[in-house]
């Protein structure tokens, strides 16, 4: 069976961008260690996690924001449905997104966060830890950016004050589940690239090109990383944004909670995606001659998958 390659951010930057290339290129996912994410903040964050969803269902909808598609605050259990699925996830999550001075020309896209009071040190644990995700996140693409022929620095203005949004994720142990329904219905990413930490727990299943399922296991406190729709687009499928799931544990492990931290890093709500020339040619012609808005292909998603 194959598997992912496991990849270090410490290596050299010419051979780690050829690396996650080619690893995208062949699964459109990467798994990789030395990260340099803030250890203790994590740790920090992963208490926090669990303190907010254990409290009482009736406080956690209090931070319910109807209409905005789940892009700050709570979304309850079984709201997300994957594209084209008849049953909802089983899941329950929490959006920190980026925070923009007042007046910024961006705020109408990207609403203010909600802090709640509970658990303690909540803010203060998470607004820094979306920062470091922010940090490495633009290293990633640095090195992306590098094997798909172009400056290091070519994502830099692309993603500034980007859409980017941080999720904490419950899967609760599954109790009466509706028959045939997942933790994370088969679905695929709509940003750029997807940071995710939390996956050591056994579930994450991706689909090879062969049409196989295989699992998606990182050393512990490794990144899973994945190539998003709008990169897919962007490079005009070269680098595929590939389909994965959460399917069920076995009924041992279905009695225990399992939590995840993807970072969605996104593109700003105004960046037009528009092909890549480098990524067109005479056996892979351009796909999407007519560019599109960032925010504009988002809200297209959001409402594909049940969240407006």
């Amino acid at each position: 069976m194959k598997e992912l390659p496991v990849l270090s951010l410490a290596d050299n930057p010419a051979k780690f961008s050829q690396e996650i290339g080619q690893s995208f290129q062949n699964f459109g996912f990467a798994l990789v260690r030395d990260h340099g994410l803030d250890a203790s903040l994590v740790t920090q964050a992963w208490e926090k996690t669990r303190e907010f969803f254990d409290l009482p269902e009736e406080e956690k909808r209090q931070y319910l924001i109807e209409g905005s598609g789940g892009a700050r605050g709570y979304t309850a259990f079984g709201t997300e449905i994957a594209k084209d699925a008849d049953k909802h996830d089983l899941k329950e999550f929490w959006h920190v997104g980026r925070e923009l001075p007042e007046g910024h020309p961006l705020s109408d896209s990207m609403p203010p966060n909600v802090w709640p009071p509970h658990p303690e040190g909540f803010r203060e644990t998470f607004a820094p830890l979306f920062a470091e995700f922010d940090r490495v996140g633009n290293i990633i693409l640095s090195r992306i950016a590098v094997y798909l022929g172009l400056e290091d620095d070519w994502f830099e203005k692309g993603v500034e004050d980007g859409n980017s949004v941080m999720r904490l994720l419950h899967y609760p142990p599954i109790k009466d589940a509706e028959p045939g329904a997942i933790r994370a219905g088969a679905h695929e990413d709509i940003n750029l690239i997807t940071l995710l930490l939390g996956a050591e727990e056994a579930g994450l299943q991706l689909l090879t090109r062969e049409g196989k399922w295989i699992p998606a296991n990182p050393p512990e406190g490794a990144l899973v990383i994945n190539v998003g729709d709008m990169l897919q687009r962007l490079t005009n499928h070269v680098l595929p944004s590939t389909t994965h799931r959460v399917i069920n544990p076995s009924s041992e492990r279905a009695q225990h909670s399992r939590y995840s931290m993807p970072f969605f890093l996104h593109l700003r709500s105004d960046f037009p995606i528009a092909t890549l020339p480098g990524t067109i040619s005479e056996g892979n012609p351009n796909r999407y001659p007519e560019p599109i808005l960032a925010d504009d292909y988002l809200q297209e998603r959001l409402r594909e998958i049940g969240l407006k």
